[in-house]
């Protein structure tokens, strides 16, 4: 087994992950199989209690594994099938020698951080790295990546425990890629390489010698900086990997095959690769990269989240939806709404965020309305659900998505007046959707609905033929709270069809309104599955909708896709076709008004705003493209 250490300096989000992803990607299309580690030194036992503004995304794999967002990016990369002990976390380690302690088996010894707390770090490595994860192939290469920055206190056990690991596992099986940042101060006007040297000694002064500096920066770097790191770093200029910020990450891996990482693994790792490399050797990945630039045609998402300041909160949603409009032929462009600027109390207390947020959405193609836990911003998503609905807008709910939608739907449809959740209201006389008695012990850690679970289809439905017509489906959940039962006769009575159950067929897993383009939700989260080159069949359906595109895809199925496989013929079909042309002109009259109003955005905003909300609406839609908007920071409980 062969190891790839990969190490953080200067500060902490410099990329890592995605270096990280590249290694496994390049070595993946060498027909190396790859795994992943990811190492996260803080207190906690996995991330399931985090809220997204303290740490991004909580990611979620198929055995229920509440995990940091980069085990996605490694999932997305390499497409494979991670496991929850992929991700250390100091708590996991404490708690696995502290249960050891109890039960006697350090036979009486004083329990320290060396060597108890090294060596099980080292062991459970060991342990992993041989999981199989993807078609039961045993890895050859693991790839960890230390989480934090070299100096953090709180790392320091981790470190320790590779410095003995080397030693452990033979030089020739080891080696340390240490990703660092090269600022480029205004006042100067040239990059500086002080504080990749400083991290460089201090990694060197804790027992590890980097194999490869990759150094990020935001503009390209020259061979005189590159020098310099070789002199003062110890080590050769070939070994020094510049990667600058690139339009696309999918221009990673290119990026660092041009510069020679693949030579350097296979030398230091003697990994025996066969050289030259084949003409069309990372062909598909090149395609992909290509794609992605020459697509000129824009739909326009807007997310309708609650934790829209950190667009890291949507790490798998925002991949997803770029999956999709990749396979379409569209440029994304998502566009952040803070849910609670869409209600009615920022109206009065901040006029300026609520005709920003209703701006931005009704210069949509589409909507997605994506998960979240709490009271703060609800009313916002189920507005624009009910925006979607009575506009004919194609929208996808997820998660508490769902919910929403089926709460604005009760109320205004059914005329349940105060219907809405138990966990906002639990005394409201319409309990649409209520918690899992099983799920809710107590205890947020770990509780919830969690993991890969089974979705049977029932009847025919445009979900599910996005999913090949399959009877059933798997997909990864995150939840405590489901639709009542109670009130699904009545719901799909007036049009809100539940397409898809749990294997038990209680609990709802799929919502889908008839005489409707695309109003798509599911309890499910199905960003987590999506791939750069398979994206996820709800995602893929609202781009297709969003751009009129989604009959015919239902029609001819992947017909309608094939051209996209030659970024040239995209250009060149996509280019003549009326639906599209129809598609740019509507969009261009819409920002360009200069004389009247528009009435169908008028009409589409008049659906949930009031008279006076029109006309403030409709002047601001006579503006430039809306601005990003900044929410203000709420941090609720644990779990949210």
């Amino acid at each position: 087994m062969k190891y790839i250490l990969v190490t953080g300096g200067v500060i902490s989000g410099v990329g890592k992950g995605v270096i990280a992803s590249s290694f496994g990607t390049l070595l993946n299309a060498c027909g190396i199989a790859v795994t992943s580690i990811k190492i996260d030194p803080y207190i906690n036992i996995d991330a399931g209690t985090f809220s997204p503004y303290e740490h991004g995304e909580v990611f979620v794999l198929d055995d229920g594994g509440e995990v940091d967002l980069d085990l996605g990016n490694y999932e997305r990369f390499l497409d494979v099938v991670l496991h929850k002990d992929n991700n250390i976390t100091t708590g996991k380690m404490f708690k696995t020698v502290i249960d050891r302690e109890r039960v006697g088996d350090y036979l009486g010894k004083t329990v320290q951080v060396v060597p108890h707390i090294t060596d099980a770090i080292q062991e459970w490595v060991e342990r992993v790295a041989k999981t199989p994860v993807k078609e039961n192939v045993t890895p050859e290469v693991c790839i960890i990546e230390l989480g934090g920055t070299i100096g953090d206190i709180e790392g320091m056990p981790f470190v320790e425990a590779f410095r003995q690991f080397q030693f452990r596992v033979k030089k020739e099986n080891f080696c340390v890629a240490h990703v660092s940042l090269v600022p480029l101060p205004r006042a100067t006007g040239e990059p500086k390489t002080k504080p990749t040297q400083a991290s460089v000694r201090e990694l060197r002064g804790l027992g590890l010698s980097p194999d490869m500096i990759v150094c990020r920066s935001e503009n390209p770097i020259g061979n005189e900086v590159k020098d310099k790191i070789s002199n003062f770093c110890h080590v050769s200029v070939d070994q020094v990997i510049c990667i600058h910020d690139l339009s696309s990450i999918y221009h990673v891996p290119l990026l660092m095959e041009q510069a020679g990482v693949i030579d350097i693994l296979n030398e230091r790792l003697q990994l025996n690769l066969p050289t030259p490399r084949p003409p069309d050797f990372m062909q598909s990945w090149r395609d992909l990269a290509e794609r992605v630039e020459n697509v000129y045609k824009k739909v326009n998402i807007a997310l309708v989240g609650k934790y829209t300041r950190l667009e890291d909160a949507y790490a798998s949603v925002s991949k997803a939806l770029l999956h999709a409009s990749i396979a379409v032929g569209y440029k994304l462009n998502l566009k952040f709404i803070d849910s609670s600027h869409l209600e009615r109390e920022t109206k009065l207390e901040s006029p300026h965020l609520y005709y920003e947020a209703w701006h931005s959405l009704t210069n949509s193609h589409g909507v997605i309305v994506p998960g979240g836990f709490g009271s703060r911003g609800l009313e916002g998503k189920i507005r624009a659900c009910q925006w979607a609905r009575e506009n004919n807008k194609p929208m996808l709910g997820i998660c508490l998505g769902l919910q929403a939608a089926v709460i604005e739907f009760a109320r205004n449809v059914l005329s349940m007046e105060g219907a809405h959740t138990t966990e906002v209201n639990n005394e409201t006389e319409y309990p649409l959707v209520i918690d899992m008695p099983e799920h809710h012990t107590g205890v947020y850690g770990g509780t919830m609905r969690l993991g890969k679970r089974t979705t049977i289809f029932r009847g025919n439905s445009k979900i599910r033929q996005l999913y090949g017509n399959k009877p059933q489906i798997e997909e990864r959940h995150r939840h405590r709270y489901e639709v009542n039962p109670k009130f699904v006769e009545q719901l799909q009575g007036h049009g809100m069809r539940f397409v898809g159950t749990d294997s038990e067929k209680e609990r709802m897993e799929v919502m889908e309104l008839d005489n409707h383009p695309y109003y798509v939700a599911t309890q499910f989260h199905p960003e987590y599955l999506s791939r750069p080159l398979k994206p996820s069949p709800p995602f893929l359906g609202l781009i297709l909708a969003s751009v009129g595109k989604l009959q015919a895809y239902l029609n001819n199925g992947q017909k309608v896709l094939q051209q996209q496989r030659n970024p040239h013929q995209v250009l060149a079909s996509e280019s003549s076709s009326d639906d599209d042309l129809n598609l740019i002109r509507d969009h261009t009259r819409q920002l360009s008004l200069s004389n009247g109003t528009d009435s169908s955005t008028i009409g589409k905003a008049k659906s949930v705003a009031s008279d006076d909300e029109v006309l403030l609406t409709t002047a601001s839609i006579k503006q430039s493209s809306p601005s990003k908007m900044n929410g203000t920071a709420v941090h609720e409980n644990g779990t949210d």
